[in-house]
């Protein structure tokens, strides 16, 4: 599997590991990188982005997808604001398939497909649900329940058949497998890495997920993201705006 370049340690500004079940945010300046590792392989990191500033623009799926001709994110495409601006750039991606379409799971799916752990019993142990740690991590940014959107779920893969049934592809992600962004606003990013829905899998598996920032170099006028399709170009121009 092909590794993507070093991150530079003096532009480095924060390093963890996202444990499974757990949720973070964080308010990006603009030209943040962000590296996303899946350290031990077939991890699911459920993911929101907002305009920091103006958290009302909010990531929109069926933008981002229309305007890039494609059905998932990887190498050279960035996620779209509601407002046609671009949140974040995708400058690399050793996974190669990210999810854009099915959503997280609730409190009542996670008791459906795996039984009942609560805190009260099981502590740490117990079963954590997306919706739930979504809603808590917004609640740190005066956000709620109305600002939850259609999500990234970064590392796994859903593909449809001819029947356009939608199936959960497992060892889409290896240990290791990483997606690095770059913040092309002031963003606030929402994280939560818990079980996708559609994964088959009998048993509640939350994986940990590296997370790394740095001082990323501005895109340039030929920077692949931005040539990748004409509409990134304009979206790339609108953005741009903001900050003249």
């Amino acid at each position: 599997m092909t590794s993507l370049p070093a991150i530079p340690s003096a532009k480095l500004i924060h390093r963890e590991i996202l444990r499974g079940g757990a949720m973070w945010s964080w308010r990006l300046p603009r030209h943040t990188g962000v590296r996303l590792t899946d350290i031990e392989g077939g991890g699911n990191l459920v993911a929101l982005f907002f305009n920091a500033v103006q958290p009302l623009e909010r990531y929109n799926m069926a933008d981002t997808l229309k305007a890039q001709h494609t059905a998932f994110l990887t190498t050279g495409r960035v996620l779209y604001s509601d407002m046609g601006r671009i949140l974040c750039s995708i400058t690399g991606d050793t996974c190669g398939w990210h999810d854009t379409m099915t959503g997280h799971n609730t409190a009542d799916d996670v008791r459906a497909r795996y039984g009942e752990r609560g805190y009260q019993t099981h502590r740490n142990e117990w079963f954590r649900n997306a919706r739930d740690n979504l809603l808590i991590e917004l609640g740190k940014h005066g956000l709620g329940a109305k600002d939850i959107v259609a999500n990234v779920n970064f590392f796994t893969k859903v593909a449809a058949d001819e029947q356009a049934n939608l199936r959960f592809v497992p060892g889409n992600s290896r240990s290791g497998a990483a997606i690095d962004l770059r913040s092309e606003m002031e963003v606030l990013a929402i994280f939560t890495a818990v079980p996708h829905p559609l994964d088959p899998s009998p048993t509640y598996t939350a994986k940990p997920i590296g997370i790394e920032l740095w001082h990323a170099d501005p895109p340039g006028p030929q920077d692949p993201c931005r040539v990748s399709r004409p509409e990134n170009g304009r979206g790339f121009e609108r953005t741009e705006v903001l900050y003249r």
